[in-house]
């Protein structure tokens, strides 16, 4: 009774509508134009974005895309100057595009990826952290930390698609995506012990639980870097790519995946997310028993007759999410 509870309080949270506005924040921070027009074609999906859509200063750039790809989300990271690094402003406009996100019930799936060639997120901004008094470190980590357990619990499907290098917390962030796909030449590791720190934003967690202790416990003591095919044999990432020339094959893989789900039942793919990710964390009665009240939730959706009246008219579904 107590997971079904909680199962409903968590779905009638997804269920709450707001409007997230489509395209971009501006924040401070230079861009270079040419950075821009290299990946404001894989950014939108095909569709090549016009200079009104993309402005030089964006740290975050958040994209709905339309027409077929409707209901699918790319957060560009944007900070070609501090490769991709995490700041005090990045931190705060992410927090605030998951918080709208966390509230849409129209969007299907959100993919996390970077708009700097080369680089996905580089971990902490260490020139901003070094002018930090001592006494604002730890806020800081925890409004981090915050963040990205906010991005995992997203109550639809994640997709972090790694172009580039990922390490320390940008490395974090992928991890709390429930999909990973890199390039085969990307970098990723958590090398916060080569700075007398530890992985500060769930990497501690999340490293261990995607690997397995003994190999999550080997990589962090190393502070190893690892290739995005070394990855994928390990399972940290899902995919692993051979880049192409203009530097996107992560993002259009993970673009790939995304309209794979999208023809699917949203709230069921909502309602199977949260089930595997609570019955994770517990034994296995338990675990069925938060499946069971997942399950009683699609059970009196419109999406679920749809769907049996399509496969008796042989047609495809139409689902709405009601």
């Amino acid at each position: 009774m107590a997971a079904l509870v909680k199962c409903r309080m968590l779905f009638r949270a997804s269920r709450c509508q707001t409007s997230i506005i489509d395209g971009v924040c501006m924040r401070s921070g230079s861009v270079l134009h040419t950075c821009l027009t290299e990946r404001a074609r894989a950014f939108s999906g095909g569709v090549r974005l016009h200079s009104s859509d993309v402005k030089s200063g964006d740290d975050l750039i958040v994209r709905h895309l339309d027409g077929a790809d409707s209901g699918i989300v790319v957060l560009g990271i944007n900070r070609p100057e501090a490769k991709n690094a995490i700041s005090k402003n990045l931190v705060m406009m992410m927090s605030e595009a998951v918080e709208s996100l966390k509230k849409n019930n129209k969007v299907r799936t959100v993919i996390l990826c970077s708009m700097v060639p080369g680089i996905f997120c580089a971990g902490a901004d260490l020139k901003e952290r070094a002018k930090m008094h001592q006494s604002e470190v730890g806020p800081f980590v925890t409004k981090a930390r915050t963040l990205i357990t906010e991005l995992g619990t997203l109550p639809m499907p994640t997709i972090a698609a790694l172009d580039g290098a990922a390490l320390g917390g940008g490395l974090e962030m992928a991890l709390a995506c429930d999909i990973r796909v890199a390039a085969t030449s990307a970098k990723m590791g958590l090398v916060e012990t080569k700075l007398a720190i530890i992985p500060g934003a769930g990497g501690t967690q999340r490293l261990p639980r995607t690997v397995g202790v003994s190999v999550a416990k080997e990589l962090i003591f190393a502070a190893r870097v690892l290739s995005g095919e070394e990855a994928k044999s390990l399972g940290l990432v899902n995919h692993a790519v051979e880049q192409n020339p203009s530097g996107d094959a992560a993002y259009l893989r993970a673009l790939d995946l995304a309209r794979e789900f999208i023809p699917q039942g949203p709230i069921a793919i909502r309602m199977a997310k949260l089930a595997i990710d609570q019955g994770m964390e517990v034994d296995l009665k338990t675990g069925l028993a938060i499946e069971e009240a997942c399950y009683s939730q699609v059970i009196p959706t419109k999406d679920r007759l749809e769907g049996l009246q399509a496969f008796r008219e042989k047609r495809p579904p139409r689902f709405k999410g009601e």
